[in-house]
């Protein structure tokens, strides 16, 4: 089984599903219920899928049988042609193959016979006429081999780099695209060619022959859709975003569909400089490993998506016959390889997945889900099924018949509850006609990977609603639908329950932040109460460190009132349950540890509660916060984690004036603190502006500090104010000692 991406929630993300009485509302405290729900295409197709098919509405059902013909021994296929058949379809392909440049033939007991090894590693294009000659293009050097009656030859070299792609003309000429300067040749029956046609693009990637005899013509390096007269006129059909036009073909109502591509996975490198000479035999041009970013390792990004490109890496295109353009489809992910209109449909063929899809009545349904990692060329098949398909990575043919498959298996992608959870009901919506039946079955683990220390799969009873509560709790999930029947079932949508672990909540800070400053609501109205909109220092000497009203999105605004304390926390919850409060208080003195924690408030939701400590008497002071996730849960399994601030000072007294004497032309005045450091001390003398007062240490910052005044000359008014860290701020007459 192919490895996953590991996904979560509603087809890929995660929501809560509370579930309630359709009379009645749920009880606020009521236990959260998660679900894993899928019930679209893009959800099924984050899963496995093997003998099973998704249309474009999540519809999932029996695939069309694919029968693998062959499996190729060499390391890359890139390119196929049909025999000509009869009535039922060709009965041998002709494939073309890196790095060693063979040319293979399959038939269609899946034989391999190798027709021809070319000095160049890489064989991008072959074609094949009625009478069975095979024509290779063979690359990094360019040329065109002929392979007729078990002989080859050199039939053509344009001096190119790049033999993109070949086919027929009206007049029976050979035309042959190329790279890396864009030419399109017409090859007569001598092997002598001309230019028809030179791009001013770099590569002509992709070609169609249409049934007028004009040729439509894709580039690599401008995206560009182009079509070729009988004249020789050339006209743009459309100038995609994407930098590739991959793949081409027609409907029957004259429509043109074109695969336009920008992504890390194709075969055209726009990124690197064209190869310079001769390559040595064996070495490899084009890597097809590592598309879309995977198994590349650390090797740059290549092939034909720009350097910070976001935007899908595949679309498909309709141009109507009067030139009307419309996107089909975007693929945000997968790469296109090749189109084929063929049985009333457009079949898309994809990597790095192995996906087959089709195009009919404006949906897309996925057709087949192959091991293989590309599907890279589409051919023609059976006359009465589909196409027959080639892959790479590793290099096999396939073909589609006109069988379904009898059975099939759906496994869903490894569900992450997040953390350890034990699960609930699953649910199922679907049809099951006469003879055709759906049987679940479910494991779960600890572990990213399914491995053997997840529980083995348990069949599941049969039933719309399954019970999972003997499933082992585990923090991911697997389910498994197996389908089977003559008549194919339908699912179409599921849904998985569970309910994590209650864990602990946490409190990642808790503390008081300075005294005199709150925070409040932004919408707060003072009413007759008196705030400031900072402290009275504001423009003083403080340094607050960090914010906190600057880092609340505009939720608080910062107030300030003298004799306020405000004590902030953050905390979180890993079940992202709601979350209450409650704080305490007690003395901070150790000889109290066994002092019961007092009630400050409960019931709180936000972050941050401020209050008047005037109501305490001076001292020091340690506050509790206990948060509880009892609102999103039961009473009985709610957790709640608490956390002790650090000591905290409430000091409503201003500091006191000791000892006062002149010292030559000074005073020094001693001012004492009982419970907060001084921060700052000025002078007024005769009612003029206040100055700083130097401290005799030279640092204002002690709970006794010894002033010097400058009094000024004798007689008048000499008033020292002195502020503490709590913002109690008194005046002293200084006037008698002066």
């Amino acid at each position: 089984m192919r490895s996953r991406a590991q996904v979560s929630g509603l087809d890929g993300v995660s929501f809560v599903l509370l579930l309630t009485l359709a009379v009645a509302p749920a009880p606020a405290a009521a236990t959260q219920v998660h679900v894993f729900q899928t019930q679209s295409q893009a959800g099924f197709l984050t899963g496995t899928l093997e003998g099973v098919s998704v249309d474009s509405l999540g519809r999932m059902s029996l695939a069309p049988k694919a029968e693998r013909l062959a499996s190729v021994g060499e390391p890359f296929l890139l390119s196929a042609a049909s025999y000509p058949g009869g009535q039922t379809g060709p009965d041998a392909w002709v494939a073309g193959t890196g790095n060693a440049g063979k040319v293979l033939r399959i038939d269609s007991k899946g034989v391999i016979s190798e027709l021809f090894a070319a000095p160049e590693p890489e064989v991008f294009a072959v074609w094949v006429d009625p009478d069975g000659t095979v024509f290779a293009g063979t690359s990094p050097r360019g040329k065109v081999y002929r392979i007729a009656k078990g002989k080859s030859d050199v039939f053509f070299d344009p001096g190119e780099t790049y033999i993109w792609a070949m086919a027929r003309a009206k007049d029976g000429g050979l035309l042959v695209a190329t790279g890396t300067q864009g030419k399109l040749f017409k090859v007569n029956a001598n092997g002598r060619g001309e230019v028809l046609y030179d791009s001013d693009d770099t590569h002509l990637r992709s070609m169609k022959v249409l049934a007028d005899g004009d040729i439509l013509l894709g580039t690599a390096g401008e995206g560009l859709v182009l079509r070729l007269g009988k004249d020789g006129n050339v006209r743009t059909l459309y100038d995609a975003d994407e930098p590739e036009v991959v793949a081409l073909t027609v409907g029957p109502d004259g429509s043109c569909y074109a695969g336009v591509v920008a992504s890390e996975s194709s075969l055209v490198d726009l990124a690197q400089p064209a190869p310079q000479g001769a390559a040595p035999a064996g070495e490899t041009a084009v890597v097809v490993a590592g598309a879309d970013g995977a198994d590349a390792g650390d090797a740059p990004a290549a092939g034909t998506r720009p350097p910070g490109a976001t935007g899908p890496r595949s679309q498909l295109i309709r141009i109507s016959a009067n030139s009307v353009v419309e996107t089909l489809w975007s693929f945000p992910s997968e790469t296109v390889y090749d189109i084929l209109w063929t049985r009333g449909r457009l079949w898309i063929a994809t990597g790095l997945e192995g996906k087959l899809y089709t195009w009919s009545d404006r949906r897309l349904l996925l057709e087949k889900d192959v091991d293989e990692r590309q599907i890279v060329t589409l051919l023609a098949g059976d006359a009465e099924a589909g196409p027959a398909f080639a892959t790479t990575n590793a290099a096999a043919l396939y073909r589609i018949t006109a069988r379904s498959e009898t059975s099939g298996t759906y496994t869903s992608a490894t569900l992450d509850a997040g953390q350890a959870a034990r699960f609930g009901n699953f649910r199922w919506r679907g049809e099951t006609p006469g003879g055709s039946a759906v049987r679940f079955s479910f494991r779960s683990g600890m572990s990213a990977e399914a491995d053997r220390t997840w529980s083995p799969w348990t069949a599941a009873k049969k039933g719309e609603e399954i019970s999972l509560s003997d499933l082992p709790r585990g923090r991911y999930v697997q389910w498994k639908a197996e389908l089977e029947g003559t008549s194919s079932p339908v699912l179409y949508a599921a849904e998985l329950s569970y309910r994590q672990e209650n864990l602990v909540p946490r409190i990642d800070a808790f503390g008081a932040l300075e005294a005199g400053q709150i925070l409040v609501p932004s919408a707060f109205n003072p009413a007759n109460q008196v705030f400031e909109p900072a402290h009275p220092s504001r423009d003083g000497i403080f340094s607050t460190v960090g914010q906190p009203a600057e880092e609340d999105d505009g939720r608080t605004k910062q107030l300030w009132k003298k004799g306020f304390r405000t004590l902030r926390w953050a905390a979180s919850d890993p079940n992202q349950d709601g979350l209450e409060y409650e704080l305490g208080f007690r003395p901070a003195e150790s000889n109290v540890d066994n002092v019961d924690w007092m009630r400050v408030a409960d019931e709180l939701k936000d972050n941050y509660y401020s209050f008047d400590a005037t109501s305490l008497p001076d001292g020091v002071y340690r506050f509790r916060l206990r948060a509880s996730d009892q609102p999103s849960n039961d009473p009985g399994t709610a957790q709640s984690a608490e956390r002790v601030s650090d000591p905290v000072v409430v000091d409503n007294t201003p500091p006191a004036l000791g000892k006062v004497e002149r010292q030559g032309n000074r005073l020094h005045a001693t001012v004492r603190d009982s419970a907060s450091p001084l921060r700052e001390a000025v002078v007024s003398v005769d009612a003029q502006e206040w100055k700083p007062v130097p401290s005799a240490d030279g640092l204002i910052d002690g709970m006794t500090e010894t002033l010097l005044v400058e009094p000024g000359k004798p007689g008048g008014l000499v008033l020292l104010r002195v502020t503490d860290a709590a913002y109690n701020v008194v005046t002293f007459n200084l006037s008698e000692a002066r």
